[in-house]
């Protein structure tokens, strides 16, 4: 694991091995079989000229030459007439074969370009489909990472009725959410501005705290123009210096240095004073209170997800394979209590254990993050787990669709 989606030119991929498109002779032609060609070199050929052809739905193995990778496999796709001459059946085979060949070879990475979908026609949502649904079957059972390389956006496309779903979906929540925003609380705060002011009775003004008065509190008006002394709400009345202590609803009268003394300053020395300060700070106690504080840490996210996978009688291994995530990433998330998570990670484990939104969002708190809909990631993500699709490589092909980072690792 895992399977994961790239836009590269598939002569550049340093894999173990890479899988040609190739056609029956082996021995070159157009699309991607000219560029691998090309890109290995005459040993590439020469080779091929020696196996003596392959079938449609099979594949046949030589070595890379000049290629970055150790091997290229050869599969011979299908030709599209009209899907009804078993044209899913032999492209379902030629990445069986394909996947064979590379664990005979020990390969533990292998790049696929979509096959068939260039110049023999298959459509190319329909090829995607066959890739992701028999790639996924076999990463299932076996340790791999397997790439499938598409080289433009025109070599890439998924379902129209899931993209215009997504999009109509992403239009209702996403475009709302970024009316902007900015321009709409600056119309109300103009609107707030120009609105003509309340009228108060002279009464009900609060009074101006003369420079010298001792006792006028933060929130207390400044001296300012008649039309702006309605502003603040009227302060508490200021007691008597032997009152000052007697009641915590008023402002204690005090010398005027000592007017707006800092809120760590205790105001009133009595024993009973309700304003009274705690004991002076001290750094031994602060270090015991840290510790307590830490001892009650609530549960972490590794200990959630393990948590979660026992809860629902899963396997490790079943866990992760079906979150798209790397065996090796997963041991690390075991064995660290504390391990942060990347949030495609996150999510991806989410979906794994097929979490209600809720339940999802619950497991991102506890690394940290959040859903959002400012975020089209977040978005697609939310519309694929308010339906009930769990299905993490077809959530893998919008998200690419839709230029987002894809879930596993």
């Amino acid at each position: 694991m895992p399977l994961l989606i790239v836009r590269n030119d598939i002569t550049k991929m340093a894999v173990d091995a890479i899988v040609n498109a190739a056609n029956a002779s082996l021995l070159g032609g157009g699309g991607v079989d000219g560029c691998i060609h090309r890109a290995a070199g005459e040993g590439l050929l020469a080779e091929c000229r020696a196996l003596g052809g392959c079938e449609t739905g099979s594949a046949k193995i030589t070595g890379a030459y000049n290629l970055p990778c150790r091997y290229v496999i050869h599969a011979v796709g299908p030709m599209w007439i009209d899907g009804k001459h078993n044209e899913r059946e032999q492209l379902e085979s030629c990445y069986r074969v394909s996947l064979r060949l590379a664990r005979e070879h020990a390969c533990e990475s292998v790049a696929f370009p979509l096959i068939s979908s260039g110049i023999y026609g298959y459509p190319k949502d329909k090829a995607l489909q066959v890739a992701m649904e028999v790639i996924g079957s076999f990463l299932l059972e076996n340790d791999m990472t397997v790439y499938i390389v598409v080289f433009d956006k025109a070599a890439y496309r998924i379902s129209e009725k899931l993209f215009t779903d997504i999009t109509e979906y992403i239009d209702d929540v996403y475009v709302d959410a970024h009316t902007d925003e900015s321009e709409e609380r600056r119309r109300r705060n103009l609107f707030v501005r120009m609105a003509p002011k309340p009228l108060r009775a002279e009464s009900e003004a609060a009074p101006c705290a003369a420079p010298e008065d001792a006792c006028a509190k933060p929130d207390m008006a400044p001296c300012a123009p008649p039309e702006d002394a309605w502003a603040k709400p009227k302060p508490a009345p200021c007691a008597a210096p032997e009152d000052a202590c007697a009641k915590p609803d008023m402002a204690p009268c005090a010398a005027p240095e000592d007017a707006w003394m800092e809120p760590d300053m205790a105001p009133c020395a009595a024993s009973e004073d309700a304003w009274a300060k705690p004991a002076p700070f001290s750094c031994a106690s602060a270090a015991d209170d840290l510790d307590a504080r830490l001892s009650r840490l609530d549960e972490s996210f590794s200990q959630m997800l393990l948590r979660k996978i026992d809860e629902r009688g899963m396997t490790d291994a079943a866990c992760y394979k079906k979150a798209n995530i790397d065996r090796k990433l997963f041991s690390k998330i075991r064995s660290d209590i504390h391990y942060q998570p990347s949030k495609p990670t996150v999510i991806a484990f989410a979906i794994s254990l097929e979490l209600s939104l809720a339940e999802t969002k619950e497991l991102l708190a506890k690394a940290g993050f959040a859903l959002s809909h400012s975020n089209k990631f977040d978005i697609i993500i939310e519309y694929f787990i308010s339906r009930g699709n769990y299905r993490i490589l077809e959530i893998n092909e919008a998200l690419f669709a839709f230029d987002q980072s894809l879930l596993g690792a």
